[in-house]
């Protein structure tokens, strides 16, 4: 018999999940985006809405772990030199942003609120900060987050990250009530936050990359999946511990990663998960809103929400402007992240705690961070729309400055590395992949970058840049690629030449059933290339030889276009040679022919 704690649940989940769908499949037919669809059912089933569901608090904090996967894909994208690169958009323009916006809204709180100007400062910080859930994902499905804008936003929700133990020592500081005994000071959790990390760069370098060396050389994908979230949990536990941010750990896990062959693997298995809490999370804010309080100052909510977005907006404008950005750009980059962020919650929870601001005050700043949130798809879409450059004839096809590869080569064996040799000749970028841990190992040694995986996984090709690759090159040994394996990746990457390599006739044969760009028997080019130097030892020439190979390489033909349409592959076996059935070659004046050979 179900326990009642389990009915509920399930009974949640039912009623959670189901919201979910609906609401989004009507806001992204509307054009609005999911955000938005999962706020608003979160709203709607929420104890303030409908009453179908409680408990939003708890829920939130489960579904907390969606910011901390998010941070760790994000991490994986960042090469640490990559990340040294934007060092002054994090700290330079991030920095101003938080400061800048900060005391701005601080500002207007305090002149039409009549706040004290500690409770001011309290509420204007935290809305500084602008919401890393909702905005990466918005970067990452629009294919922008590799831009130098996508890269800007990021490098700014990035120090908002950073900056929330500064945020929370400054309003411990303005407390109005008596230390918690055994808290550690404000200094002391910066010499955390510089420890934890160095000790996370440390155990990626040490502990991670091996571990997962081990767990791939077992080729157990579940065991894969449980050392991927292993890793995002450890680092945010350690984090946790030391009342540190654990997105910022987990951040810190991913971009010890980011140049680690495990990369792609490791996105394609923690995304789904990624993808659940995050909705999670949202519908969880939406059922945080308490209703009762907009409904009795409906007016000073919008109106505050209005003026946060606003004054977000141009003071972001302006400072973007301070650091080189061109007008159009440096407005959509205003309006992208002119929303409330949710680690308002929790700093709007610690103000209260500090007995800074009345738990009235929190709710209702808590249904502005809300509201100002379900602004931005249509700010975006706004900036979509008026702010976007027209393209020119010299904009290359795919997203503006993405490193996706023209070509992307599954399997880096000796097959593989002679088509990978070919194409890097000709300049083009490709990415390898491949799933044996001795042969990733060995490609190091030589230079060579190749990413661990599973490369008939639509995920995983769709995360090693497939939607935009020219070619998708199939070089795995054996005759394991069928019809089921490579339909499916036809269908998903249509603007991609699929080639594969064929093991045998047999295998040519029911690669023949789809339309692939192309397929080669593995070692047809080579064996004839053999033939064609013995048959030069044993002393024909080239004339014969050409023609030998010209006539072989007909029969070949013929036979496999013969056996494909009928499906068997006996038919046409009288066009093989044989000891009965050779070629009659001339004998060349002064030459004795070699009929043992012929």
């Amino acid at each position: 018999m179900t326990e009642p704690s389990q009915a509920f649940l399930i009974r949640d989940g039912v009623v959670m999940l189901g919201a979910a769908i609906g609401s989004v499949l009507v806001f992204r037919r509307l054009g609005l985006g999911a955000t938005l669809g999962y706020l608003v059912a979160g709203a709607l089933i929420g104890p303030q809405g409908l009453g179908l569901i409680g408990g939003a608090e708890a829920k939130l904090g489960i579904a907390e772990l969606g910011i901390v996967l998010l941070l760790f894909l994000v991490g994986l994208e960042l090469h640490p030199n990559r990340l040294w690169r934007l060092r002054r958009d994090i700290f330079g323009l991030g920095l101003v942003q938080v400061v800048a916006c900060g005391l701005a809204i601080a500002g207007v709180i305090y002149l039409t609120t009549g706040f004290s100007p500690a409770a001011s400062l309290a509420l204007g910080l935290p809305l500084a900060l602008s919401s890393t859930a909702q905005v990466l994902p918005m970067l990452q499905s629009a294919g922008r987050l590799n831009t130098p804008a996508g890269e800007r936003a990021f490098s700014v929700l990035l120090f908002q990250d950073l900056s929330l133990i500064p945020l929370i020592t400054i309003i411990a500081t303005l407390s109005r009530t008596p230390p918690v005994p055994g808290a550690p000071p404000g200094w002391l959790l910066g010499l955390y936050t510089v420890g934890a990390v160095v000790g996370l760069v440390l155990a990626g370098r040490f502990i991670l990359n091996p571990l997962f060396r081990l767990v791939g050389n077992m080729g157990e994908r579940e065991l894969f999946v449980a050392a991927g979230l292993f890793t995002v949990l450890a680092a945010a536990a350690v984090m946790e511990m030391l009342h540190l941010s654990t997105a910022l750990g987990a951040f810190v896990a991913g971009v010890m990663l980011a140049d680690s062959p495990y990369r792609h693997e490791l996105e394609a298995d923690v995304e789904p998960f990624r993808t659940i809490l995050l909705g999670l999370f949202f519908l969880a804010v939406g059922m945080l809103l308490d209703l009762q309080v907009v409904m009795e100052r409906p007016f000073f909510v919008i109106a505050m929400a209005v003026a946060v977005v606003a004054t977000k907006s141009i003071v972001m404008f302006g400072v973007a402007r301070l650091f080189g950005v061109p007008s159009r750009a440096a407005l959509s980059f205003g309006l992208l992240l002119s929303q409330g962020g949710e680690f308002a919650f929790v700093l709007f929870a610690q103000a209260q705690g500090a007995l800074l601001i009345a738990p009235e005050a929190a709710s209702l700043f808590g249904a502005i961070v809300t509201l100002s949130m379900a602004t931005t798809p249509f700010l975006m879409m706004f900036s979509r729309r008026f702010l976007t450059p027209p393209p020119t004839r010299e904009d290359r096809p795919g997203p503006d400055g993405s490193i996706s590869p023209a070509a992307i080569i599954v399997g880096y064996g000796r097959f593989g590395q002679t088509v990978a040799q070919m194409l890097l000749a000709a300049g083009v970028r490709i990415t390898l992949i491949d799933r044996r841990v001795e042969q990733i190992d060995v490609a190091q040694k030589f230079d060579m970058k190749v990413f661990y995986g599973d490369g008939t996984r639509i995920d995983l090709l769709r995360n090693a840049g497939g939607a935009d690759a020219q070619a998708i090159i199939f070089c795995v040994d054996g005759n394991g690629l069928d019809k089921a394996q490579l339909q499916p990746i036809l269908e998903a990457f249509p603007k991609a030449a699929i080639m594969v390599r064929a093991y045998d006739r047999l295998h040519m044969m029911s690669l023949s059933k789809l339309d692939l760009a192309g397929a080669v028997r593995e070692l047809f080019e080579s064996a004839v290339l053999l033939g064609r130097e013995t048959l030069d030892r044993l002393g024909f020439s080239p004339e014969n030889v050409e023609m030998i190979e010209t006539e072989y390489r007909r029969r070949d033909g013929l036979r496999l276009e013969a056996q494909i349409a009928s499906g068997d592959v006996t038919v046409n076996r009288e066009m093989m040679f044989s000891h009965e059935r050779s070629l009659d070659l001339s004998t060349e004046p002064g030459e004795e022919p070699n009929h043992g050979t012929r």
